[in-house]
């Protein structure tokens, strides 16, 4: 039993590091956005928004699931 609560507790840690870098990422896609939108850059606007697009909706949607900090099942 023991070995169980040390797991789940290793995932949870590892789940709050992943949640804070995604953010992170997500952040930076959207200020990569207005940095390509100011330098006029049709490739970087398209990869920055999927790149904010996709790791704020995974980032969102973990937490509204799972709570903040995220819980093992």
């Amino acid at each position: 039993m023991r070995h169980y609560f040390l797991m789940s507790k290793g995932v949870s840690i590892l789940m709050n590091l992943l949640m804070v870098i995604f953010g992170l990422v997500s952040i930076f896609g959207v200020v990569g956005v207005f940095q390509s939108i100011k330098e006029k850059n049709i490739l970087a606007i398209a990869f920055n928004a999927a790149a904010a697009g996709v790791f704020g909706w995974f980032v969102i949607m973990t937490v509204l699931n799972q709570g903040y900090p995220p819980t093992a099942h």
